[in-house]
């Protein structure tokens, strides 16, 4: 398993993978020394994830391999159907998987996701419009959610 540290502008971030895809990128709450030289096996993904902090690149064309169970596998492929500058709730993505009592398992697994950003897990909402938790903080995800939103002079919350 290959890892890196790239540095975005909401912290330091890990990337891991290997041949088989990326597995999983997180941002760090501490200071990290970057990597001086990406694996090749890593470079497509810090670069996409520059293009997107820079505002060049709005959907990843990545090799994923994240690790899950299959029900949480399910929910980050429903993640990634979210477009670019819009947001779900967790009740609607519990309607998509043709359960509504799942919710709570949809939130569960959402906060497990392990791609941050790929996988976008931020554009998840409450169903009253509201910024709900989110494993990388609420400044990140607020942050994730105005850098996607097309009326730049406002800010959503």
């Amino acid at each position: 398993m290959e890892t890196c540290i790239i540095q975005s502008p909401l912290g330091y971030t890990r990337i891991s993978g290997d041949s088989n895809g990326v597995t999983s990128v997180n941002v760090l709450n501490s200071e990290e020394k970057t990597t001086d030289i990406i694996p090749v096996e890593l470079e497509d993904c810090a670069r996409q994830l520059k293009e997107y902090f820079e505002g060049k690149r709005n959907q990843f064309n990545l090799k994923l391999n994240p690790q899950g169970t299959d029900f949480q596998k399910k929910v980050w492929k429903l993640l990634e159907q979210i477009p670019y500058g819009k947001t779900l709730s967790y009740l609607e993505l519990s309607k998509q998987l043709g359960d509504v009592k799942a919710i709570r398992a949809v939130a569960n697994a959402n906060g497990k996701n392990p791609l941050w950003i790929i996988v976008p897990c931020h554009r998840v909402i409450g169903s009253d419009g509201s910024l709900t938790g989110y494993a990388g903080g609420l400044h990140r995800k607020k942050w994730l959610l105005e850098h996607e939103s097309p009326y730049k002079q406002q800010a959503l919350f």
